[in-house]
């Protein structure tokens, strides 16, 4: 059985008519550069996010590295982050010439552990950016905490979280920025690069819209320097298209999700389960923990199922960062997850046969490696 990790395929056919409708009419209007098809897409997703203000901007390390800019971030500045994420998230403060500083991740939610915050203040401290990693969000009452006592902007990385909720507050509402990346493989993706930041705060909302556009306001008019981050208004209108279902496909994936539980514990295989532990996760990835991971992964692609592991590299071991002297050991929790971690198909149009399929693959690949496990079957 072929059970791929994700299936933009068959979410395509599904809304087809939809999609090639809106692409149509983008095409029709021959109207490619912002416009009435972006702010369309901005006040859906300001609205979906319960946020005053949304800018389409042209991914989601666009998003992040435009907010960083809004706050005259750089050189000098230090942001704190977790070193458990992708690329992006570092990579956005060092762009700008601000220094990543990194605090651990809880082993249960892998997102920072807000309780070593107060730890990594300094007087160059910035701003933090905590990651809504796998779709569930961060402990955003103690980030916010420790912002208000050191006067920190809060940029929430919100590439995978687009619809989660912490304590009835959605992915985006609750820091100074949120950040969403529409890279095809999200829970809601476009057909290429595209992200958005929102913000309840209209002075920060027009500075984005000024700095999206190389600093201009009016157009050809520059007060500060910008860039090119542009939403592209054919990307926007897919979003748009796609944004009515996403509470459906939300919804599968988290039935998915427990019917993962349910099997791999009927299954008794000796794997760590994800752990909810916010009102609504919308399990971007559904990533079980293993000793065995590289060599379950590779059983696994042997029968056909696809994995993926977010992220194989901490960001302080990563040979560009080096230069901030942080070795093996500087970071535990990051550097197990980095080894252990494995993302399983989830995606909304799983159907329960792969599901079913795919435990059965991992109990057998357990019997294997621990002879005191029985394999069960499912069937």
């Amino acid at each position: 059985m072929n059970v791929p990790l994700l299936d933009l395929k068959a979410q395509y056919s599904a809304i087809k008519a939809e999609v090639d409708v809106a692409i149509a009419e983008v095409l029709e209007s021959q109207h490619f550069i912002l416009g009435p098809k972006v702010e369309q897409c901005e006040k859906a997703i300001a609205a979906y996010s319960n946020c005053a203000h949304a800018i389409g901007v042209s991914s989601g390390s666009d998003a992040l590295l435009i907010s960083l800019m809004a706050e005259n971030i750089g050189p000098g500045d230090e942001v704190i982050t977790t070193p458990y994420t992708f690329f992006a998230t570092a990579g956005a403060i060092a762009r700008v010439g601000a220094k990543p500083v990194f605090v651990d991740i809880d082993p249960v939610t892998y997102n920072l552990d807000a309780s070593q915050l107060p730890s990594k203040v300094t007087a160059k401290t910035r701003a933090i950016i905590p990651v809504h990693l796998y779709g569930q969000m961060a402990e955003m009452d103690a980030v916010m905490t420790v912002a208000a006592e050191h006067g920190l902007v809060v940029i929430e990385d919100a590439a995978q979280a687009i619809g989660a909720e912490y304590k009835g507050r959605r992915a985006g509402s609750i820091g100074h920025y949120g950040c969403f990346s529409f890279f095809p493989s999200k829970n809601l993706g476009c057909a290429g690069d595209g992200g958005m930041v929102v913000t309840n705060d209209a002075q920060r909302a027009e500075k984005l819209r000024c700095l999206r556009a190389h600093g201009s306001k009016p157009k050809y008019y520059h007060k500060i320097v910008g860039g090119n981050f542009r939403l592209d208004a054919i990307q926007a209108a897919i979003v748009s298209a796609k944004l009515p279902h996403l509470d459906d496909w939300t919804a599968a994936r988290q039935r998915n999700a427990k019917q993962y539980d349910e099997l791999l514990r009927e299954a008794a295989s000796p794997v760590g389960l994800p752990t909810v532990v916010t009102d609504r996760h919308i399990f971007n990835q559904y990533v079980i923990r293993v000793s065995d991971r590289d060599e379950l992964q590779a059983d696994l692609k042997k029968k056909g199922v696809g994995t993926e592991v977010y992220y194989p590299v901490p960001m302080h071991l990563q040979e560009c960062f080096s230069y901030l002297g942080l070795g093996e050991g500087s970071f535990p929790e990051s550097e197990r997850a980095a080894k252990e971690t494995l993302a399983l198909p989830i995606h909304p149009e799983l159907t329960e046969a792969q599901a079913r399929f795919v435990v059965e693959s991992i109990g057998e690949f357990c019997a294997r490696k621990h002879p005191s496990v029985e394999a069960l079957s499912l069937a």
